[in-house]
């Protein structure tokens, strides 16, 4: 029997399904922050593809950032086209993304949810991002991260 986490489950048969290459390393700790991981993984901070759902009046909004930037909230929503950008609550994370702030993979939710990359994360040949849970990573590149999420690239800074 799997002890495995279930929303680790979940990411490990979407990322199949969508044809991923990356591997899923599950660390020792919750890696919660870009830093935490990126020390984990022994990578550049900038490497780190942070999954930031944003509610936009209701509507989930996925940004997946460079560990190394911080989003501007009302420069993308005004690219993007949405009244504002609030930080979701847990929530609201759980509810549109089935994962847990900290988290949050960009790709095996409930439903599709608009998203949006940082053109930064091309400037690395490898990139990390959460496979569903805290202590949970994979390995991808940005185009495969373009091409599994469907995502739209968008300045975030």
């Amino acid at each position: 029997m799997s002890t495995e986490h279930p929303s680790i489950t979940r990411f490990r048969e979407e990322h199949a399904r969508l044809g991923g290459t990356g591997d899923v390393v599950i660390l020792p700790d919750s890696v919660h922050t870009a830093a935490l991981a990126a020390e984990a993984l022994g990578c550049e901070v900038g490497a780190i593809a942070n999954s930031l759902l944003f509610d936009a009046d209701g509507a989930p909004v996925l940004i997946l950032t460079s560990g190394a930037h911080r989003v501007d909230t009302a420069k993308v929503a005004a690219a993007i086209g949405v009244p504002s950008l609030r930080r979701a609550t847990p929530d609201f994370v759980r509810t549109h993304t089935g994962q847990v702030i900290g988290g949050v993979s960009p790709i095996a939710h409930p439903a599709p949810v608009p998203t949006y990359l940082d053109p930064w994360l091309r400037r690395h040949e490898v990139v990390w991002a959460a496979a569903g849970h805290p202590a949970a990573v994979y390995s991808t590149t940005y185009d495969e991260l373009a091409a599994m999420t469907g995502g739209t690239e968008t300045d975030v800074e």
